[in-house]
């Protein structure tokens, strides 16, 4: 069994792979400060909660906050007695080696979306992926990461505006009934969803000009199937792409580090 970890700015998510499925996903605040056996505890009882049998023999982990690495560590060898894989360390092999400025540090998530995309698509990728910041990564047609674009997320901007306009209020984030609002929240609304629809269209339209090769765009993070509603942004829209490229990424690793 494999225990993928996730580890972004707002949210840790745990997913348990039985090598067909994943048995379940977890989800909890990231916070650097929470030690190994805090992850613990809060990880057995939801196992025991959901009756999941789970005797986990290996842990991948991609973090794109570097501080939690240590305490995910400490967990994956405490109490699975296991030594976890850490995608972006040099010990962890990549299934196609990115093609950027020499000395660029690429995100560990946006070569886990790589991996998990060209798994499943093959190369000529774009991938969108809504998370703490929107990020769009180009998948060559080999596989590799070859650079993108990083864009304020949605919440980060909706939030940015509420503290920094003190007329204006916490809204969620949905699609509105009309572009025109009638009243300040359906205003911020509509700000934010269709300027992000206008953002996602406008840049991958640049990146399908630059890269003159047809495209396909995926679209993945938490908030991607509400903008999949506006306009046919996607081709396709997959929650689980980052733990399906961490499935990926491992087991890679373990074919060529056997023979």
């Amino acid at each position: 069994m494999l225990l993928c970890i996730d580890c972004g700015n707002t949210n840790t998510v745990f997913s348990i792979w039985d090598g067909t499925r994943f048995l379940c996903t977890l989800r909890t605040a990231t916070e650097h400060q929470r030690t190994a056996d805090q992850y613990y505890v809060w990880y057995s009882q939801l196992i025991e909660h959901y009756r999941i049998d789970a005797a986990i023999t290996d842990v991948i982990i991609s973090s794109t906050v570097p501080r939690v690495v240590f305490n995910l560590r400490v967990f994956a060898d405490r109490f699975f007695n296991t030594r976890p894989l850490v995608v972006g360390k040099p010990e962890c092999l990549l299934p196609h080696a990115p093609r950027v400025d020499v000395g660029t540090s690429i995100g560990p998530d946006r070569l886990v979306n790589t991996a998990g995309a060209y798994d499943r698509h093959g190369g000529d990728l774009i991938v969108v992926d809504f998370g703490t910041a929107t990020t769009f990564d180009v998948v060559a047609h080999d596989g590799a990461y070859v650079g993108g674009v990083i864009a304020p997320g949605v919440n980060l901007s909706l939030e940015a505006l509420h503290a920094s306009a003190a007329a204006l209020p916490h809204v969620d984030v949905t699609k509105p009934q009309a572009v025109i609002g009638t009243n300040t929240v359906a205003c911020m609304q509509s700000g934010v969803f269709w300027g992000y629809v206008g953002l996602v269209r406008g840049i991958t339209e640049r990146i399908r000009a630059e890269y003159e090769r047809p495209m396909r765009i995926v679209g993945t993070g938490g908030l991607a199937s509400l903008f999949a509603q506006g306009d046919m942004l996607f081709d396709t829209v997959e929650d689980d792409l980052t733990m399906h490229g961490l499935t990926v990424i491992h087991a890679y690793n373990k074919d060529h580090k056997a023979q």
